[in-house]
């Protein structure tokens, strides 16, 4: 956490003798430290804001990697097991290919039922 000192490193320290300058002066004093204040607690927030992003943007690179992974271990998973289901089909149409034939048939006349509507 930052302290006062790291806010305004270059704050001036007073000798709490406030009569020693007329008033005006006093209070110009004030606001160009108030103004140099202002400026260091700046630095430091854009400091602290661009740390937040940087560590912001670490974390979405880690999750695109992730997801990245999980969707290429999806895919592969999808892959398999379209891959068994299409030996299975095969083995089947080996097996009983009458039943396959007319399998196809049956689907072919309904499409063209379907797309004559």
């Amino acid at each position: 956490m930052a302290t006062t000192s790291d806010l305004a490193p270059n704050r001036r320290k007073t000798s709490g003798r406030a009569s020693d300058k007329p008033r005006e002066e006093q209070l110009e004093d004030q606001i160009a430290q108030l103004q140099t204040d202002i400026k260091a607690i700046a630095a430091t927030l854009a400091k602290l804001s661009g740390e937040k992003v940087h560590e912001a943007g670490g974390l979405a690179k880690d999750e695109v990697r992730h997801l990245r992974a999980q969707g290429q271990h999806a895919i592969e998973e999808v892959q398999g097991q379209a891959g068994a289901l299409e030996k299975q089909l095969k083995d089947t149409i080996r097996e009983r290919p009458l039943t396959a034939v007319a399998g196809a048939i049956g689907i072919g006349f309904i499409l063209a039922l379907l797309s004559r509507q």
